[in-house]
């Protein structure tokens, strides 16, 4: 005969050793769990930022600060791509690998100094 433990025991290597079974009761249980909260009115709408999509869907929109967000992200995106390079670099340290760098950073600097002399990062213009 076995002992209260030990059908515990067994019981729990079942449910652990078995996901089938776990994911086939959570759905189960899934199910009966009620589903008002997914209808609420503010899922329903699409999320827009700062303003209602449907009232002023011919609004002005900033054109300085489209241009400063798509050069946050250009730049951003470049200094992002420089993280696993570094990486590299502390451990292995090649002529190439510092003349590429280097370029690229050339590059990025010379991009942002253009952006600045063009004014494209005033934000209010003069």
């Amino acid at each position: 005969m076995m002992t209260k433990s030990r059908k515990i025991s067994v019981c729990s290597c079942y449910f652990v050793h078995h996901p089938t079974l776990n994911c086939s009761c959570l759905s189960m249980y899934s199910y009966q769990l009620p589903l008002s909260y997914l209808d609420s009115s503010g899922k329903l709408t699409p999320f827009e930022c700062g303003f209602d999509p449907l009232s002023k869907m011919r609004s002005p929109f900033s054109t300085r600060l489209f241009l400063l967000v798509v050069l946050f992200l250009i730049f951003d995106v470049e200094i992002a791509l420089l993280f696993p390079v570094l990486s590299i670099f502390s451990t292995n340290t090649t002529l190439l690998m510092t003349t590429t760098l280097t370029l690229f950073l050339l590059i990025l600097l010379f991009g942002m100094f253009h952006e600045w002399n063009e004014g494209a990062l005033d934000w209010f213009s003069s």
